[in-house]
């Protein structure tokens, strides 16, 4: 096996697209709702400030289904690929699938739904036992505990990380993500343009602006693997 300072550092960012594989849906369906909600109603400070247990509830639920899911085989491939690259994941997705599937270099730039944070703190984070979080349940200055997830309108903390992280990329993934969402759709801007840059999706976002890019529509599933075969293949 190659010492991680001989490995190629491969920089993967992944969106709700590898998810959905397996049964996570994403708030972009095409009536503009998640999971029956308006997204602006349980995913804004001012939902939380307006009807806490709502907000409250309605992440309980999404965490349910997170611990359900299991991780598909392109979250297994991506783990995998530890033993040949130095692999760096930035992903949007709030779910622990990744964590499961065995990857081990792991920034979430929205949050993870498995934790929670203080209401007054965010700094202050803390892991939930089982998939409830409850009203009353405080932190130690007393505040209410809330979802550890970045809501809209709110700043992005590990933006910057992630930033570094791209600059740093030999090689870069794109996967499940369709580069509508900001400050995450500006990522790949970061990445050195002689890297070779791996697009897959179903369907493939504009990249026109970018240079060295590899389009593999499909399904992250397959697409995956496939890009896997390659890099492995290239060395």
């Amino acid at each position: 096996m190659l010492s991680l300072m001989m490995k190629k550092k491969l920089v993967v960012l992944t969106g709700a697209g590898i998810s959905a594989e397996s049964g996570l849906k994403t708030f972009r369906d095409s009536d503009g709702l998640w999971e029956g909600q308006n997204v602006m109603d349980v995913a804004t400070p001012e939902a939380w400030r307006r009807n806490p247990s709502l907000v409250q509830q309605f992440y309980n639920e999404r965490r349910k289904q997170v611990l359900a899911a299991v991780p598909n085989k392109a979250h297994i491939q991506l783990a995998k690929l530890e033993e040949h690259f130095d692999v760096r994941i930035i992903t949007q997705n709030i779910d622990d699938l990744h964590e499961r599937a065995g990857s081990t270099n792991i920034t979430h730039l929205h949050g993870i739904l498995t934790l929670s944070q203080s209401d007054r703190l965010s700094s202050l984070v803390y892991p939930i036992e089982g998939d409830e979080l409850k009203m009353g349940s405080l932190c130690e200055l007393g505040s209410q505990l809330r979802p550890h997830v970045v809501w809209f309108g709110e700043a992005v903390p590990m933006i910057e990380q992630a930033a570094k992280i791209c600059t740093q990329a030999e090689v870069f993934m794109l996967v499940g993500t369709s580069l509508a969402v900001y400050p995450a759709a500006g990522l790949m801007d970061f990445v050195p343009t002689n890297v070779p840059k791996y697009i897959v999706d179903k369907k493939i976002p504009s990249v026109s602006q970018y240079q060295n890019i590899i389009k593999v529509e499909g399904v992250a599933t397959t697409g995956v693997i496939e890009v896997a075969k390659q890099l492995i293949a290239n060395g």
